[in-house]
């Protein structure tokens, strides 16, 4: 595979595309980059202001929608997709923002001139890089000050990645190794606190997301945003990531509305859909009311995580679903 291309337009996802997505296929396929250079013609405009609502005639739309590398996440594994194409995939697909994840580009938090590719590319595009999650920096609630203080130091080397890539905000995890729940809200708190400060010089936020363990409490994270009480300090709810332990699951549409006061973006979970192209798992008219709800009107990240559906397919399907919610939403808005 050269650097920067697909060897294959067909290896996204799980290996092909359904016939329905050839012109996909085709368009895909055509992404050939040389090295580090942009496709052939003249790049799109950047986006002038992200955080503009999107218009249609008459009223704004009640949210937009972005894209999660994570949807990609077994073809960037498999190497069959170059993580500096992620904004031309995004673009392709009609997709105007994008989410990065830390852990497919993980040695290349310092790395400027990698960096400043993913940055001219998304700008390329025309597609804003609005969010980057990160993994495996160390948990932020540790016990001992030492590698909490490394855990925090990690994180915001990712803070400045991000305020470098032009992203308002990363996603980080809730972790600790503390046995008492209130304390390891406290040390979490203390963290993101840490971490809120460092993004006040650079514009860009911390946000935690439902993520296993307590983090999929709702009360117990909406007790780490209230110790935090910072403003650079959100939640990113999850529709899917509400399993506590094995066997044993939080609301998922409870969990949604108590995190939603505090959150600066919100994650489109999806696995797998009915004939009528409905989530099997998730009511998303449902849970799109009460994100609306809550006054939220920004970017909604798919996150495509089935395997029934290639991922480029899974993504298509998402983003149809979330696109009928928004149509229906807009007629009663």
């Amino acid at each position: 595979m050269k650097h920067g291309s697909f060897s294959n337009a067909g290896q996204l996802g799980a290996g092909r595309f359904a016939d329905r997505r050839g012109f996909l296929a085709t368009a895909v396929g055509a992404m050939s980059l040389a090295g580090t250079a942009l496709a052939a013609g003249p790049p799109k405009p950047a986006v002038a202001d992200p955080s503009a609502p999107v218009k249609i005639p008459g009223k704004p739309l009640p949210f937009k929608i972005s894209l999660a590398q994570w949807s990609l996440h077994k073809a960037l594994a498999a190497k069959t997709v170059d993580p500096l194409d992620f904004a031309k995939i995004a673009s392709t697909l009609g997709i105007d923002a994008i989410e990065y994840v830390n852990r497919f580009f993980a040695d290349k938090v310092r790395d400027k001139a990698y960096l400043a590719d993913l940055k001219r590319r998304a700008a390329g595009e025309g597609v804003w890089s609005s969010l980057l999650m990160i993994d495996g920096e160390g948990d932020l609630g540790k016990t001992d000050p030492t590698e909490r203080k490394k855990a925090i130091e990690n994180h915001k080397a990712w803070l400045d990645a991000a305020a470098f890539l032009g992203c308002h905000t990363i996603r980080v995890n809730a972790r600790s190794d503390h046995k008492d729940d209130a304390e390891a809200a406290k040390l979490i708190a203390d963290s993101l606190v840490a971490l809120g400060k460092h993004g006040d010089n650079l514009g860009v936020s911390t946000i935690v997301e439902n993520h296993g363990g307590l983090s999929s409490v709702p009360t117990w994270l909406v007790s780490v945003m209230k110790l935090a009480d910072h403003p650079r300090v959100g939640t990113l709810p999850d529709f899917g990531n509400f399993k506590v332990k094995e066997g044993v699951e939080s609301d998922r549409y409870a969990g949604v509305t108590a995190m939603m006061p505090f959150a600066k973006a919100v994650s489109a979970k999806s696995h797998d859909f009915d004939k009528k192209g409905n989530e099997i798992q998730i009511d998303y008219l449902r849970m799109m009311k009460i994100v609306v709800g809550a006054g939220y009107h920004g970017y909604v990240g798919i996150e495509y995580e089935g395997d029934r559906l290639p991922e480029i397919d899974g993504i298509i399907a998402t983003k149809k679903l979330l696109e009928r919610v928004r149509t229906r939403l807009s007629a009663v808005g």
